[in-house]
Parts: structure tokens; C-alpha cells; sequence
């Protein structure tokens, strides 16, 4: 589902756009082959997400998708929709501040990743730390799927970097 990669931003104008919306994702159905998938990859094989007759019998009225499932895929989100640092090297995962699954996320739901720019730390070192507030959309569904800040590092090319 590789799309056209987005044009890069400079240093200057990711910094410029703290406190704006930087990215919305393309919308993308979860499906249960999705939910059996990341249940093994996971060993997390609770019923509510793997067994559609019994989980019909619980409050959900089907399966849901694991809370991490939803998670994860906010890296695909991203990629989908937040223009890339220009001169990156790469980029890693730092962690997460206040997760919070609010919502779950039904077999069959299209999905979506909202972003906003929190803050950038651009440090001496040419490691750059990167805060985004982000928030799983869940269509037609009025309160998100989840809600997390979302702490990313990259650093730039070395000549980039002493520059």
C-alpha cells in the first residue's frame, strides 16, 4: 500500500509548524485476518479478538482489535501522511507518554491516524527529539479509538549534522 512519498521538510519548517496538525492517514480497514495475524504474532489469543461467535456474546457484539494492534499501526499512519525530516539518516521509536485506549476498535472499523506537532528538541548532538500528539480515528465513531503523545528521535546525515 506504498503511496508517493511526501516532500521533506527542513529542520526550520518542522519546528515552524509546532502546535499545527501535520498529517491525517489515508482511512484502513482492520480486519479480522489483521487481528488473527497480530495475535500470533503476539501470543495474545483472548477470545474477544480470535472466536467472532463467542466474542458476539460479550458487550462488543463481535471482535475487537487488540489495543497494540491499533497502536501499531501508527507507524504505517505516519508514514502515510507526515513529510519526512529532509537529510534524515533515520529515525527510531522513543516511547509514548499517556496512552490511553479509548474506544475499541471493531472488526471491520476503518481506521485512521490524526497528528499534531508538540514540540521539537533539536539537540547539538544532531539527534533531533520529536513530540506528536496523536489520535486513532475511528469512522462514524464520535470518541477516538486511542490517544497517546508519541516521542520519535532522528538524526541528520553527518555533514547535515555539523553543519
Amino acid at each position: 500500500m506504498e503511496g508517493p512519498r511526501l516532500e521533506p521538510v527542513s529542520i526550520d519548517q518542522l519546528v515552524a509548524s509546532v502546535g499545527n496538525e501535520i498529517g491525517v492517514s489515508p482511512w484502513r480497514t482492520v480486519t479480522q485476518g489483521m487481528i488473527d495475524m497480530f495475535a500470533d504474532a503476539i501470543d495474545d489469543h483472548q477470545f474477544i479478538h480470535v472466536d467472532p461467535e463467542r466474542a458476539a456474546a460479550t458487550p462488543f457484539g463481535g471482535t475487537i482489535a487488540h489495543g497494540f494492534l491499533s497502536l501499531s499501526l501508527l507507524s504505517t499512519f505516519s508514514y502515510e501522511s507526515i513529510p519526512p525530516l529532509a537529510n534524515a539518516e533515520m529515525g527510531v521509536n522513543y516511547g509514548f507518554e499517556k496512552v490511553r485506549f479509548v474506544t475499541p476498535v471493531k472488526t471491520g472499523a476503518r481506521v485512521r491516524g490524526r497528528f499534531t506537532l508538540a514540540d521539537v528538541n533539536v539537540r547539538p548532538s544532531g539527534w533531533i527529539q520529536v513530540a506528536t500528539d496523536v489520535t486513532v480515528e475511528i469512522e462514524g465513531a464520535k470518541k477516538p479509538a486511542l490517544t497517546a503523545r508519541w516521542l520519535t528521535l532522528a538524526v541528520l546525515q553527518r555533514e547535515e549534522a555539523q553543519a
